[in-house]
């Protein structure tokens, strides 16, 4: 009986293991740029997967910034990236959000999501 009850248990744990990465599979990817940017605009000279330092030196500093945890944060001995994300406000032009780097790269931050909007304010709310 207990080795029914060990086996049991065991597949259990197993499957249990593989739900989140069998329901997360299908998912779809969101969109990595939202609108088009205006020839001749800030935006229009960047693109996604280049790092925050290329971008500023290209088109400036944000008018605001702001920074939030992601939940890869709360998993237990998740060395990777995209811990944290830094989302720049530019008035007039979007919002770039970037991915910030895991326990080797410190400091580096991709671009990961370009949003296009021209009614953009440049504050956080």
């Amino acid at each position: 009986m207990k080795i029914k009850s060990l086996v049991f248990m065991s597949s259990l744990a197993l499957f249990a293991s593989y739900a989140p990465m069998a329901i997360c599979a299908g998912a779809p990817k969101s969109s990595e740029v939202e609108g088009t940017p205006a020839p001749g605009s800030k935006f229009a000279r960047i693109q996604v997967g280049m790092y925050s330092k290329q971008i500023m030196d290209l088109i400036g500093p944000p008018t605001d910034q702001k920074t939030y945890m992601t939940g890869k944060a709360w998993i237990p001995f998740h060395f990777g990236g995209d811990n944290s994300r830094t989302e720049c406000h530019y008035k007039g032009e979007g919002v770039l959000t970037f991915a910030n780097g895991g326990v080797g790269d410190l400091g580096s931050m991709k671009l990961i999501r370009v949003k296009v909007d021209s009614q953009e304010s440049g504050y956080i709310h």
